[in-house]
């Protein structure tokens, strides 16, 4: 015989049993995942308790009282002492059954007007705005030790490659300022996924509202939302659209870091030599006594690959399907949440590995060899009235007949993004503008808190 377990202790239960295997299946991991979310469920269920209060749908007592277990059973999850049983399948069902338990005839009046749909729609855009601003600082101070590398090897020569061939002089100040300037445009970017997030879903219910007098716009606003997300089913739809979004930024930041990974790999060959990690930074072999091997680069690099594929999890699990809610969008929580969790210790590693690298000036000195100026010799050709086309040619001659002497210091480049001139002075105000921007929408989000917890 099948095991039987009952469920009454669900949002949804009636009494009925469930079969124990089924029940196992349809849970999944939330007891888990759900801890997570939890701190957000709590504050959004307590605006939720605020409104019902607003528009008389709640006695102000039973608001109050609400808000009062809410605010301790939110500090308590933040402290990783909130657990959430198996039979009570998520975190929803945990939190509300606190609530009863503390506050009694009260705790069962909280899913009035709302369903358990909406309520993890807010608890997960609560929780990814404040993840995107956590990956937005962190982001930010990387983009910092970019620059502090740029502008303290601003003038080191490495070779440039195409193909990976030596191709044009360049330098240390160049090739780091590239990867800053990568990350400040994600830093754009990011508010841009900000406005996607600033949309509060509460209201939407099961993506039909709700026959009751609530106020959306009421609630929005004490959690910190510039705006309602207006078309209910659009709400329910935009699960998954979300989690993509967020993910996909991520990604983009992930892609940016890559190339500087692989970098960083290949310099620090003893084929190439430009580069040095430190002790402290590398690993051993069990077999090689002599290994010094960068293992946090190429996990740090697997780390990007990873996020990847977790994106293409979440694009997977929400796509080809109709509108409206849907059981399948439970599984986009796991991947979102460990992409996050990737991208966060990505970020952390590398912001502690950029300033410890090891420079070898006198090595990537010696591979900038003449061949590297074989353009800069063309172009002072050209500005002795040579067509460039003849200029080209010429060139191309002396380096196969070996006669190719060019003057190094013929031609300098001083005009923006050249070696001469990095921008760093741009890309610093432009840090401290996202960085601003960042602290001041951080503050308004506590704020936002504040005024919920506020007795």
């Amino acid at each position: 015989m099948p095991g039987r377990c009952r469920v009454a202790e669900t949002l949804w239960g009636k009494g009925q049993p469930l079969d124990a295997a089924i029940h196992a299946f349809t849970v999944g991991d939330d007891p888990v995942v759900d801890l997570s979310l939890v701190p957000h469920d709590a504050l959004g269920s307590a605006a939720h308790a605020r409104m019902l209060a607003h528009v008389g749908l709640l006695s102000p007592e039973a608001a109050t009282s609400l808000v009062s277990s809410l605010h301790a059973l939110h500090d308590e999850a933040r402290a990783g002492r909130f657990t959430i049983r198996p039979e009570q399948e998520d975190g929803h069902t945990a939190l509300e059954a606190a609530l009863v338990e503390r506050t009694g005839e009260a705790g069962k009046r909280i899913h009035l007007a709302r369903s358990r749909n909406d309520q993890v729609l807010l608890a997960l855009r609560l929780f990814m705005r404040e993840e995107l601003l956590a990956l937005g600082a962190r982001t930010a101070e990387l983009a910092g030790t970019f620059l502090d590398f740029a502008e303290a090897h601003a003038d080191l020569p490495l070779p440039g490659y195409t193909h990976l061939r030596r191709a044009m002089p360049s330098t240390f100040g160049l090739w780091g300022m590239a990867f800053a300037e990568g990350l400040l445009e994600e830093l754009e970017a990011l508010k841009g996924v900000w406005g996607r997030l600033d949309r509060c879903p509460l209201g939407a219910a099961a993506g039909f509202g709700v026959p009751l007098p609530i106020d959306r716009e009421y609630v929005a606003r004490l959690l910190g939302f510039s705006r309602v997300q207006r078309s209910p089913i659009d709400a329910q739809d935009s699960r998954g659209r979300h989690e993509a979004a967020l993910l996909t930024w991520a990604c983009s930041v992930a892609g940016t870091l890559e190339k500087w990974l692989w970098d960083v790999q290949l310099y620090s060959m003893d084929e190439f030599g430009f580069l040095a990690l430190p002790d402290a930074f590398t690993t051993g072999s069990s077999i090689m006594p002599q290994k010094k091997n960068p293992d946090v680069v190429e996990l740090a690099r697997g780390r990007c690959r990873e996020l990847r594929g977790l994106a293409h999890q979440v694009e997977a699990v929400a796509g080809g399907l109709p509108s409206s809610y849907h059981r399948d969008f439970q599984l986009l929580k796991r991947p979102t949440l460990q992409a996050l969790t990737s991208a966060k210790a990505l970020l952390d590693v590398l912001a502690r590995l950029v300033p410890a690298l090891k420079v070898n000036a006198e090595k990537a000195r010696a591979a900038c060899d003449d061949t590297l100026y074989a353009a800069h010799h063309a172009y002072a050709l050209v500005a002795k009235g040579q067509p460039f086309r003849d200029a080209y040619r010429e060139v191309g001659r002396q380096l196969n007949d070996g006669s190719f002497q060019p003057d190094r210091g013929a031609l300098t480049a001083t005009h923006l993004g050249g070696a001469g001139n990095l921008g760093l002075a741009t890309a610093r105000e432009e840090l401290a503008d996202a960085r601003d921007w960042l602290t001041r929408t951080h503050a308004q989000q506590a704020q936002a808190a504040s005024r919920v917890w506020a007795p």
